[in-house]
């Protein structure tokens, strides 16, 4: 009875309105409200403002709210950890990637994994990194690989390598036999770069602050793809890690000078969480092969 009285709330919460929360529950409207008023006679307290046209949390509801979402993710992860005691060779396990990992952590990474647990269920998705530590904080992924400097303390990092951007052109593009390339040359380029939305588009974008130079942004895109096709059938260069021209040969990486673009990569995951088994294996996995890639 508790729970469906805190499962109907939710969605009360979530949609504030009742209307839409039945639709979304495919109960009937008057159960909805009952089972609500239920809960709040048993609270002692008001959880929704009924008088306007939009319903809404009052105080005490949002501060219920707080801790029913906790609640419900400790409960969530009780689960897990149930099915991980009955069967460790079943799972599922939920990873997100800023987009210049796709191209050569990833994959070694996931290979190792599904080669040693092939029943286990890998759901991946790759978004920038702000969206990753809020859906990290909803425990609506297990873990991430990003980078470091989290936003959030409720979120905990382990280091995996440092990374240097270069800049990534053609085989047929001027520098391309270049080794480096100075600032000077660079404020010159016309540039593809990734959107504002992720870090990576920030790190560039503080690295030409720092150093007075404002290179021509000409295309920006939102997948990696997009950029590294761009690169490879136009003049135009980008701004990438050097391991991504490695691995979309024959694209061409030139080192940054005098001061390189470096970054810590790091996999991410909500502190104190609990750690299914498959995550445990996946961060263990994805350390191991994070090291082979330094040396």
């Amino acid at each position: 009875m508790l729970a469906r009285h805190i499962r109907y709330f939710l969605a009360v919460a979530e949609h504030l309105s009742f209307t839409k929360a039945a639709m979304a529950l495919h109960v009937s409207q008057p159960a909805l409200s009952q089972q609500v008023k239920q809960l709040e006679e048993s609270l002692g307290a008001r959880l929704f403002d009924r008088s306007g046209r939009v319903t809404r949390l009052t105080d005490a509801g949002a501060a219920y709210l707080q801790y029913v979402r906790r609640a419900s993710q400790e409960l969530q992860e009780a689960q897990r950890a149930i099915h991980d005691v009955r069967d460790l060779s079943r799972g599922s396990l939920r990873v997100a990637v800023t987009p210049t990992f796709t191209t050569y952590l990833v994959g070694p990474v996931v290979e190792a994994f599904h080669s040693r647990y092939p029943e286990i269920t890998l759901s991946l998705q790759e978004i920038s990194q702000e969206h990753m530590e809020e859906l990290l904080l909803a425990d609506e992924l297990d873990v991430g690989i990003a980078f470091e400097h989290a936003h959030s303390p409720d979120i905990e990092a382990v280091p995996l390598l440092d990374e240097t951007l270069a800049l990534v052109v053609s085989p047929g593009h001027p520098l391309a036999h270049e080794k480096s390339v100075g600032l000077e040359r660079l404020n010159a380029e016309s540039l593809v770069l990734l959107s504002t939305e992720f870090a990576t588009r920030e790190q560039i974008d503080n690295y030409c602050r720092k150093h007075g130079i404002h290179p021509k942004v000409v295309v920006e895109a939102n997948a990696l793809g997009a950029v590294i096709d761009i690169v490879r059938r136009t003049s135009l260069s980008t701004l990438l890690p050097a391991k991504t021209a490695f691995a979309h040969a024959p694209l061409v990486a030139i080192a940054l000078e005098p001061e390189r673009l470096q970054r810590k990569a790091v996999l991410m995951r909500r502190r104190d969480a609990y750690q299914s088994f498959a995550a445990r294996v996946f961060t263990k996995l994805t350390v191991a092969i994070s090291a082979e890639l330094k040396s």
